[in-house]
């Protein structure tokens, strides 16, 4: 199957996945980075084994979300570092706005507090 330039096409996405865009929408990071990232962004809730993470990693590269970097950190060359592509940005948009549709449905029937203004 040809790989789709299409966001919509992509979701939904894992909890931990979409986490993982996120992170990296702050810009490169490694492996060990990004574990770090995703613990502190949902305050503990989501915590990825490196297992999780790299099968993660492999499916945002083969479905072009993410890129490889070359560049390597000078204190440990194994690191590897990832980058948000394009269509990964428009991904993590697209889910972004899905759930916030979620939410807003949510709120409307009255299963969250609504928002301080």
């Amino acid at each position: 199957m040809a790989r789709s330039d299409d966001p919509a096409d992509f979701l939904p996405l894992t909890e931990a996945a979409f986490h993982v865009l996120l992170a990296l929408a702050d810009g490169d990071a490694h492996g060990y980075a990004l574990l770090e990232a995703v613990r502190r962004q949902t305050d503990g809730a989501v915590r990825l084994s490196t297992g999780t993470l790299y099968g993660i990693l492999s499916r945002l590269l083969a479905d072009g979300l993410i890129a490889d970097l070359a560049r390597r950190d000078p204190d440990d060359d194994r690191r590897r570092f990832y980058r948000l592509t394009p269509l990964g940005r428009a991904v993590a948009r697209a889910e972004s706005a899905r759930l916030e549709r979620a939410v807003g449905v949510a709120r409307a029937k009255a299963m969250l507090k609504p928002r301080r203004g």
